[in-house]
């Protein structure tokens, strides 16, 4: 059952998926990369510190035999020479927990992206699900970290013969030699140890790294069916954003016809178009276009101006132009300007009584 939901899955995972994803903590992640990080980082502290260290430490050594005959063992005593071993075995071995704990979280942050998954923290009751632990427990994925898991004891094993069988020919174990010889062997004895452990587990790792991204990536997988309900919801309804946008244009016919009351003119085709137009000197650098309208709405417009006696006159060209050029709530286009004046000449002179009564209307209109 599971493979036929599998096979149903042909699409790659959305971006939004991959996130809600990483947020569970369902990202590829190796513990292979994260044990393979510690130990290049120990390896490169040791490669640098190792002489510092190892002399800071027989000189203290050195220092605390030849004394140790003339101190006296009292508590301030013993108090300063546990003092003196914390401090010399600080600076000898801080270098490895910081280089340790630095490529801990170097790994965990490379597989993460460096992003927070807080998801991971909460209790889930499907942790204990007895029936889902032994599905995992015999599942496919068990076998193939069964095989890496074998990868890395032969990488360990192949790793601690080959230094094996370097060192045995080494004349440590052949001839005499001097004491200080030992610190220098046991030094590369453990860095050739190192190079070879850290050569074998960064190919395990890249094996498993690689797998466990080809098995999140297919656990990851979408059907058609499901990207196209997340389009659909990224989209939004295509009914809801139909009725949003009818309620906007209401609103701003509703805005544009409660202004119609206070336009200096009306300019119509006569049928339809209609564009209402103002002019306050002093306040406005040329007319500005109230409200435009064509057809039923045109008609609408006319009506409202009639009923508060805002002058209307019938100018086809320029009522047209008015309507495809002009912007509710900008003044009008500059090829328009002539023509436009004509027209407010014309009215200013014909219905001075209306304009004698706009001032008022519009602070009115302004207050409320």
């Amino acid at each position: 059952m599971a493979d036929t939901d599998q096979d149903q899955k042909t699409e790659q995972a959305s971006e939004k998926k991959l996130s809600q994803a990483h947020e569970r903590g369902q990202f590829a992640k190796s513990h292979e990369v994260t044990v393979l990080f510690p130990i290049a980082a120990t390896l490169g502290v040791l490669t640098l510190t190792a002489q510092s260290a190892s002399r800071d430490v027989a000189e203290y050594a050195v220092a605390t035999f030849t004394r140790f005959g003339t101190t006296p063992v009292a508590s301030d005593t013993v108090t300063t020479q546990l003092g003196e071993v914390m401090i010399t075995t600080g600076r000898a071995l801080g270098p490895f927990l910081f280089a340790i704990v630095g490529g801990v979280l170097l790994a965990g942050g490379i597989q993460s992206g460096f992003r927070l998954t807080p998801e991971v923290v909460t209790f889930k009751l499907d942790s204990l699900n007895v029936v889902a632990g032994f599905g995992r427990i015999f599942s496919k994925s068990v076998l193939v970290r069964s095989g890496i898991d074998l990868l890395k004891v032969i990488g360990i094993g192949l790793s601690l013969w080959l230094g094996a069988r370097g060192l045995m020919y080494d004349p440590l174990f052949s001839a005499p030699v001097e004491a200080a010889y030992l610190g220098q062997f046991l030094n590369q004895a453990t860095l050739l140890f190192l190079t070879r452990l850290l050569l074998s587990l960064g190919v395990v790792a890249a094996i498993s790294y690689s797998y466990e991204k080809f098995k999140t990536s297919r656990e990851l997988m979408m059907t058609k069916e499901e990207v196209k309900e997340e389009r659909k919801q990224a989209e939004g309804d295509g009914a809801t954003k139909a009725a949003m946008r009818r309620m906007g244009r209401r609103l701003i016919q509703k805005q544009m016809l409660a202004a119609v009351k206070t336009a200096d003119v009306i300019v119509t085709n006569p049928t339809h178009y209609a564009v209402a137009l103002k002019y306050e000197r002093g306040k406005d650098q040329a007319p500005v276009v109230l409200a435009k309208g064509e057809n039923r709405f045109a008609q609408r417009i006319k009506a409202l101006a009639a009923e508060h006696g805002v002058p209307t006159v019938e100018n086809k060209p320029v009522a047209r132009l008015l309507f495809a050029m002009g912007k509710v709530g900008e003044t009008i286009p500059a090829e328009l300007y002539s023509a436009v004046a004509a027209i407010l000449a014309v009215v200013y002179r014909t219905h001075r009584y209306y304009f004698y009564n706009l001032k008022s209307r519009r602070l009115s209109e302004g207050a409320a």
